[in-house]
């Protein structure tokens, strides 16, 4: 038997962002306004924001591509290396990790679809063979959770007349799975992720890019100074972002993913001042002469 993405169709659902607003707000009053205010939405699932469905991807992509390019400047401003290597190894890392992190989305997405559509194809061979076993186990979870032995039976025997509907609610009630929509696409996830990921990436770039060329009596720590103001500016821009689809606060928000930056920072900065005195201490070579090899 085929299995399908969830259907859609319209339907009046209640006013979604006047009940969020009413949530933040803790208005019941504009709560009962959501409710009563119908709109037409084109999916059986709540009406969800369409901007909502790829912030995994933007903020996943992003983060990790302002984080694993700033970690490469840090890493080579610490040891020393001239503004034309950190460039080089900046952009071509930058490219490289962007297809590496924009297929590992889709790729992994995919094969998670893969595995929600494969546990569907045996509910649904459950249901046609031992219906009354999945009924008996969907009461059993239902009088579980606290609802009695008689509403529970009504309830699952009512859903069970709807193969569809039914065997989703045992998707998600038994196995913890969502079945996916019918516009859910993998490949649109990691096409957002790469996309996410190039540009974010770009800012820790930005003053390596362009001020030494505008300014070239600009020391190498200035550039680097400049770099941390950039980078710093674009986390707390993406965590604000963030905080459109979460009930925390934009600058809280903002300041969380700046924190989690700047570590990051501090630690790739550490490594690369590190490797350098090692070298030199440890092991007779010269930091110069290498990064002389390097430039």
């Amino acid at each position: 038997m085929e299995t399908t993405p969830l259907k859609t169709g319209v339907n009046g659902m209640r006013d979604l962002q006047k009940a969020r607003a009413a949530f933040a707000s803790n208005d019941p009053e504009l709560s009962r306004h959501a409710h009563a205010a119908k709109v037409q939405t084109l999916s059986v699932e709540e009406g969800h924001m369409q901007s909502g469905d790829y912030i995994k991807s933007v903020v996943f992509g992003g983060l990790d591509g302002i984080l694993t390019t700033f970690a490469i400047v840090s890493g080579a401003t610490g040891g020393g290396l001239s503004t034309e290597v950190i460039l080089i190894l900046g952009f071509s890392s930058k490219i490289a990790d962007a297809l590496a992190m924009g297929l590992g989305d889709a790729l992994s997405t995919k094969a998670e679809h893969e595995h929600i559509f494969n546990e569907r194809q045996r509910e649904y061979w459950e249901y046609d063979n031992f219906p009354e076993g999945e009924v008996t186990e969907m009461v059993d979870m239902y009088v579980a959770k606290g609802m009695s032995r008689e509403d529970a039976e009504l309830c699952i025997g009512l859903m069970s007349e709807h193969r569809d509907f039914f065997v989703d609610v045992m998707m998600v009630e038994e196995l913890g799975l969502q079945v996916p929509s019918a516009d859910d696409n993998p490949w649109k996830d990691g096409f957002i992720t790469f996309v996410s990921f190039i540009f974010f990436g770009f800012f820790p770039l930005l003053g390596y890019c362009i001020f030494p060329f505008a300014f070239p009596h600009l020391t190498p720590h200035t550039l680097f100074f400049i770099a941390c103001v950039c980078t710093g500016s674009t986390l707390f821009l993406l965590g604000a972002i963030k905080s459109n689809f979460s009930q925390k606060t934009w600058y809280m928000s903002g300041l969380e993913m700046l924190l989690v930056g700047g570590s990051v920072a501090v630690i790739s900065y550490g490594i690369g001042a590190a490797t350098d005195t090692i070298l030199e201490t440890y092991f007779n070579l010269n930091p110069e002469a290498v990064r002389e090899q390097l430039n």
